[in-house]
């Protein structure tokens, strides 16, 4: 499930620094010039949750994009625990859906693993991407994370490996059915998607030298790693890059 160990390593932040999110919340709920409108013909994107979370844990980033006017698709995950191959095929088929209903590339911002995910997806479909902003994912390497994030991806592996359905197995590390997602997380972007990846030194799930993106800006903030996705810093980011996106590419 993950590309070659490049980082090796846990998070060395403490982790109540994740307790941080109901403040984050509230910081960016406070601050009404992020809340501020924008004009309704603006970029579609497409959001991809992190490990074990679904499409709900994105529901205000969702509803900020959509106050903006994007046209927004959800990823389809109620848990993102699946081989990365399996999601990726259902993933790809929802993108070609939204860039052809809007006759536009889409912007994909995914969290954590929903950030290697978008990863991938860009490096296969680089006509129809036009950005990618990924939010704590270790792409670098994805077994980087905390001593107890990594039991349990290993549990959960080992059930995957007992055939429970829907879940990855030990194979998808090191095996023949997510050797492509391996090579597609240390493939060059190409040159016209913006890229983006976003992480912080207190994350205390996932170590932020594995989330440094070396094909595209590096943008660190001081924010918890389930978080991001509420971040006030996060949201100036992602307003920028949005806003630079021109309406076809």
């Amino acid at each position: 499930m993950s590309a070659e160990a490049t980082v090796s390593a846990p998070p060395k932040a403490p982790i109540w620094g994740e307790l941080r999110y109901s403040a984050e919340l509230a910081r960016l709920l406070a601050d009404d010039q992020l809340w501020r409108r924008r004009p309704a013909d603006a970029q579609p994107v497409m959001l991809i949750p992190g490990f074990m979370a679904g499409d709900a844990s994105l529901a205000v980033l969702r509803g900020w994009l959509r106050r903006r006017g994007h046209p927004v698709a959800m990823s389809g995950l109620l848990a993102n625990v699946d081989c990365a191959e399996r999601i990726l095929a259902r993933l790809e088929k929802q993108l070609l859906t939204l860039a052809e209903e809007t006759s536009r590339p889409v912007v994909l911002i995914g969290q954590s693993r929903g950030g290697a995910l978008a990863r991938a997806l860009a490096v296969r479909e680089p006509e129809r991407v036009a950005g990618l902003v990924m939010l704590g994912s270790p792409v670098r390497d994805a077994l980087a994370v905390s001593r107890p994030v990594l039991r349990t991806v290993r549990w959960m592996a080992r059930l995957g490996d007992l055939r429970v359905p829907g879940l990855f197995s030990t194979a998808c590390r090191d095996g023949v059915c997510c050797a492509v997602f391996r090579e597609d997380l240390v493939a060059p972007l190409a040159p016209g998607i913006s890229v983006v990846s976003i992480h912080s030194r207190s994350d205390a799930i996932v170590d932020w030298r594995a989330c440094l993106e070396p094909h595209g800006e590096q943008v660190e903030i001081d924010s918890s790693h389930c978080g991001m996705s509420v971040h006030p810093g996060v949201y100036r980011v992602l307003d920028r890059v949005l806003s630079a996106e021109s309406p076809a590419r």
